[in-house]
């Protein structure tokens, strides 16, 4: 609805206050057979009060980083105004310190000598069903995009008071339907579809004879099959939906060029590990150890993650930690490898062919997908996460423009629908969150006539083709990378424009 779209001059431009403004908007809450299929309990246990404080007391005891970042909070205002939510909605909940304080209160409350002696003059506060229910709701309302971690001069990272926020629900009963009903269907077939292994083989033929169609070359999609050098890991919303179809396509084109054999896995079709949305480590554990177990069997040298921004992030940071070593891939190259640094690695070697003008109808900028931009690296040089996707859309590319400076790289914003946010009963918070990456958008198509904006995360894209028409784009405005490589791509012996023209 056009009233609930925020009207914002500057992308930055602080709101006025409007306290309780997104009070009660929750997501649905996990059934019983969501919650019990990842082992917690099926609805709030009658002893609900004492268990939260039990894992609290576990977080605060083997993760050293939660009891720092709860103890040495000065307020000093640095984050108030960083959060997309914050600017989005005005809700003083949504600044990063006063979304913290949700928890921290409690945590000094029943953790600190003062608080459990003058409560009152340390901000203590008791546990009780309504403070749950406060923590349900405000904590649903962070995408963990790490913003706010940035400009904080002690380093503290709100992503993992909100993670562990939610893990303390989950554990009580209260779960998120939409995070846990994908992580178990990750566990059951393999992927957040629930697309089983027949549906997946016919839709990748299918796919391949789209390309045949488009180029007149034969380029293979190739499924499980054993004694590949490449395991590509991708998200699923890759092999099925617009526009992350096309960017499948582009990585189909690359890998054909640039002459490796590859394959995906009908056992680990998913990149992505909503495991990390819930702050639950075990879960990110299983969902990672499928991607080892379909490496192992297929015999495979090395494993390339697609375009998805949370997947990149665990995969960079966490995957040998959670499932690794992974000592039987070829330790020449590096583990894990994104798709955007194979891609740009053969493009310095001189393997492709590109016609740039075939992206000449796209006037374009870049967004920083979170995950990647402040949890992840790409390359061997510091910043290579930035650079090397600009390296590979300039490639294919004539008309590229920046947004601003303050809205891009490590202070990117975000899209407004990640961390698990990426659900329909959230959609109110997801265009108001979305709202200062728009207004940054439309100032650089303002400025420099932008037409569309390329993304390499899953749910970057979906997010923006749902809220990118509210602010007046088209739909299909956002775009994958590996698209606008698939459009400019000249295959070996590809039947192009040019020789259809000479034949005539």
């Amino acid at each position: 609805m056009a009233e609930d779209i925020p009207n914002m001059e500057d992308a930055l431009d602080i709101p006025c206050l409007k306290v309780g403004a997104m009070e009660g908007l929750k997501p649905f809450i996990a059934g019983a057979d969501h919650q019990e299929a990842l082992g917690f309990p099926g609805e709030l246990v009658p002893n609900w009060k004492e268990k939260a404080l039990e894992k609290m007391a576990e977080m605060a005891e083997t993760n050293r980083a939660f009891q720092v970042y709860l103890d040495t909070c000065v307020k000093c205002g640095a984050c108030t105004d960083k959060c997309h939510y914050f600017l989005g909605t005005g809700d003083p909940k949504n600044m990063p310190v006063a979304r913290q304080d949700l928890l921290r209160s409690v945590y000094r409350r029943y953790f600190t000598f003062a608080g459990k002696y003058f409560p009152w003059l340390v901000g203590a506060r008791d546990l009780t069903e309504d403070v749950l229910q406060e923590w349900y709701s405000y904590y649903h309302q962070c995408s963990e995009c790490r913003r706010c971690s940035v400009f904080c001069p002690y380093g503290i990272d709100t992503a993992e008071i909100t993670m562990a926020a939610r893990d303390i629900l989950a554990h009580v009963g209260i779960g998120q339907k939409y995070s846990n009903e994908i992580i178990g269907k990750v566990h059951t077939v393999g992927n957040n579809l629930g697309l089983p292994a027949k549906a997946l083989g016919a839709t990748l033929e299918d796919l391949e004879e789209d390309i045949e169609d488009e180029t007149g070359v034969s380029v293979r999609i190739p499924l499980d099959e054993k004694g590949a050098d490449i395991l590509l890991v991708t998200p699923s919303a890759d092999f099925f939906a617009e526009p992350h179809i096309d960017g499948l396509l582009g990585y189909a084109k690359v890998f054909h060029e640039a002459g490796v054999s590859w394959t995906v896995s009908s056992y680990a079709s998913e990149a992505a590990n909503f495991g990390l949305f819930i702050g639950n480590q075990d879960q990110m554990r299983e969902v990672s150890l499928r991607i080892r177990k379909a490496a192992e069997d297929l015999g495979v040298k090395r494993i390339i993650f697609g375009e998805c921004g949370h997947a990149w992030r665990v995969a960079y940071s966490f995957l040998d930690t959670l499932a690794g070593p992974f000592d039987f891939l070829d330790q020449n190259y590096p583990i894990p490898q994104h798709i955007l640094e194979f891609t740009w690695d053969e493009i310095q070697k001189g393997t492709f062919k590109f016609d740039k003008s075939k992206n000449d109808h796209i006037r374009l900028t870049y967004h920083d997908s979170c995950n990647v931009a402040r949890a992840s690296r790409m390359g061997d040089e510091p910043g290579g996460q930035f650079e090397i996707p600009r390296n590979v859309i300039k490639s294919v590319c004539n008309n590229y423009f920046d947004m601003d400076r303050d809205t891009t790289r490590e202070s990117t914003l975000c899209c407004g629908g990640g961390g698990g946010l990426l659900t329909d009963d959230l959609m109110d918070l997801r265009v108001k969150g979305a709202s200062p990456r728009m207004t940054a958008l439309q100032q650089v198509t303002e400025d420099h006539g932008v037409t569309h904006m390329a993304a390499i995360c899953a749910i970057c894209k979906t997010q923006f083709s749902k809220v990118m028409p509210k602010y007046g784009y088209d739909m299909d405005s956002i775009l994958s990378v590996h698209q606008l490589v698939s459009n400019a791509i000249i295959l070996t012996g590809q039947e192009t424009d040019d020789a259809e023209e000479d034949n005539d």
